[in-house]
């Protein structure tokens, strides 16, 4: 035994010291190791504040709450509690498993409700108050008896507001089932949207925020070479993919969202899936990287190499010509105070034949993951599509994919943007093919 319980409370006095053992080798305490440091300092970034980043997003989700009048919030989007607790447990399965939550209340405690015996792993974060058992009534927990659990965890949300709403009786929820809904209707709880509360708390990145972000792109941009360097006629699609998950990983990064990297005629139309096509050489590899790194932030940038010892053809280097100057054009319109509906009107799109096959948005926001605000081609503009104005600290992903409709091949590139006081700045920095640019 590493420790020797109290013989008073043995049972007692070992679970504190169970606690304590795990909390002090939490992820987060022991950081994310000599090789991801080195390459840090080598970039002359500086360690986050993380005390003042956890207590910067808290104030910022309070702000929002008073703002819109809400006793306090209930988040169960693992991204969100991450934002509001920066603690972590098993972020995949509890996106889709809703065995984890947190109650931020605009005036009290933050609350996490986690995960059979998982108290030690917001320990570290020094802005959870208390930590209790989450009750999960997702069928695989409850199964026919849903509605009796959702009466035992509705209860606690209840009480929760009762205690500390200041006589409010309406929350912030960003994911919910119905049956939560009306069970928290039935104790007097109405609820609002979560998703546009914490939206806009995330919105605004904090310097510290700024910092772990160049971090992480550092990371992710260092798992591309490695994934470069692996490049070669023969390997298949899911091998190379696999570099960019391991240099991520072996950097403490956490995940990668999506399998977008394809390859010769599986470049166009985009939004293929990787595959176990080989690499031949000749071809273009396209990728998207859409990774969730070091801080749980995400480093979202596309690239489009030529894979082997040989030129472009003349198609190829048209294609991500016309790409990289969208994206120089596009980045240069990124100013403070300008609106999204302006900066859209005024931004580079492809050609008539490429037009067609048109990447989703021009624009998009991003923190912890893809955020608002999503900006469409002038096009695509809607009634219902929001305007705004870009200000100082948000991050934007400007995109560009170019392919002709029924083409063999296509480009795509992606870069993130630090909107600045006085401009921009691009965070990303890894460098375009020179031989597909004709440098």
């Amino acid at each position: 035994m590493p420790f020797e319980p109290d013989e008073a409370d043995s049972i007692d006095a070992l679970r504190l010291k169970s606690r304590q053992k795990a909390a002090a080798l939490n992820q987060h305490v022991l950081g994310y190791g000599a090789l991801a440091e080195a390459e840090w300092h080598a970039a002359g970034i500086a360690a986050p504040d993380l005390p003042t980043m956890r207590q910067y997003r808290l104030d910022r989700i309070r702000a929002e709450l008073k703002r819109r009048d809400y006793a306090g919030a209930l988040l169960y989007d693992p991204i969100n509690i991450r934002y509001a607790t920066d603690s972590t447990n098993m972020q995949l399965w509890v996106a889709h498993n809703p065995t984890r939550h947190c109650f931020v209340a605009t005036e009290g405690p933050v609350v996490l409700f986690d995960y059979f015996s998982c108290e030690h792993l917001s320990d570290h974060s020094g802005v959870v108050d208390e930590v209790r058992p989450a009750v999960s009534w997702m069928y695989l927990y409850s199964g026919e008896l849903t509605e009796q659990k959702t009466r035992r965890w509705a209860a606690g949300i209840a009480d929760l507001v009762r205690e500390h709403g200041g006589g409010i009786s309406r929350i912030a929820v960003d994911h919910i089932n119905p049956e939560g809904v009306e069970e928290l209707a039935r104790l007097g709880i109405s609820i609002g949207n979560g998703e546009a509360l914490m939206e806009n708390a995330r919105l605004i990145k904090s310097p510290d925020e700024i910092l772990a972000m160049r971090r992480s792109i550092v990371a992710c941009e260092a798992a591309m070479g490695e994934m470069e360097a692996a490049l070669r006629p023969g390997i298949s699609e899911n091998e190379l993919w696999a570099e960019l998950h391991r240099g991520n990983i072996a950097r403490g990064g956490e995940w990668v969202e999506t399998r977008l990297l394809t390859s010769g005629p599986r470049t166009n139309p985009w939004f293929q899936e990787c595959s176990a096509r080989m690499i031949e050489a000749g071809d273009l590899v396209a990728f998207d990287t859409d990774l969730i790194g070091p801080y749980g932030f995400c480093a979202d940038l596309s690239r489009t190499w030529l894979c082997g010892e040989t030129e472009p053809s003349t198609e190829q280097g048209d294609l991500f010509r016309t790409a990289a100057d969208q994206i120089a054009h596009n980045i240069g319109l990124m100013q403070p105070g300008t609106s999204f509906r302006d900066l859209v009107e005024r931004s580079a799109v492809p050609p008539g034949d490429c037009f067609p096959t048109r990447y989703g948005v021009l624009y998009h926001g991003v923190g912890l993951a893809d955020e608002y605000p999503t900006l469409p081609h002038a096009i695509d503009w809607t009634d219902d599509t929001p305007d705004g104005v870009l200000v100082s600290g948000m991050v934007l992903c400007v995109e560009s994919y170019i392919g002709r409709l029924g083409g063999r091949e296509g480009v795509k590139i992606e870069d993130q943007i630090l909107i600045t006081e006085t401009g921009n700045e691009q965070l990303s920095s890894y460098p375009l093919d020179e031989r597909l640019l004709g440098g």
